[in-house]
């Protein structure tokens, strides 16, 4: 169970022109509670409940079994400690390269050409898309060796 408490000020909650009513007043259901130390202020508290999805319980499994059938766990610590350098490596190189004056300009007219040739070979007609998901799932299992 998740649970998300936030304090909006008074700006933030005014519908319309009075600022008397609320946005909660449209919506009815939404438990509201006030808060006492501070004047002018509401707390919204939201719980999500529910089961977890299978996805992501499959992936803390795969992962689960990858770690404990590793014979180099300072390896795979290794790689993933590599993985956030070059995340973080790739976001201040593309961070740079967005402050030079005519590049970024390209980079996305490059961008938008690769999208329009992509969506043309392999989404807009029905054998196109079957082929790319055959593609995809060849590859999504050469990933996990299948």
């Amino acid at each position: 169970m998740a649970s998300i408490i936030a304090s909006l000020p008074p700006p933030l909650l005014a519908h319309g022109r009075n600022t008397n009513t609320t946005l909660f007043r449209a919506l009815p259901k939404l438990p509201v509670s006030s808060v006492s130390e501070r004047q002018n202020h509401v707390a919204v508290v939201v719980k999500a409940t529910g089961e977890s999805s299978e996805s992501s319980t499959s992936i803390v499994k795969s992962v689960q079994n990858v770690w404990d059938n590793s014979e180099d766990r300072p390896a795979l610590v290794a790689l993933g400690f590599a993985a956030v350098v070059g995340l973080w490596t790739s976001t201040n190189l593309i961070t740079a390269i967005d402050k030079l004056p005519l590049i970024p300009s390209v980079l996305e007219f490059v961008g938008i050409l690769f999208s329009s040739w992509f969506i043309y070979r392999y989404l807009l007609f029905k054998p196109d898309r079957e082929e790319f998901f055959q593609i995809v799932n060849k590859s999504i299992s050469n990933i996990l060796g299948q």
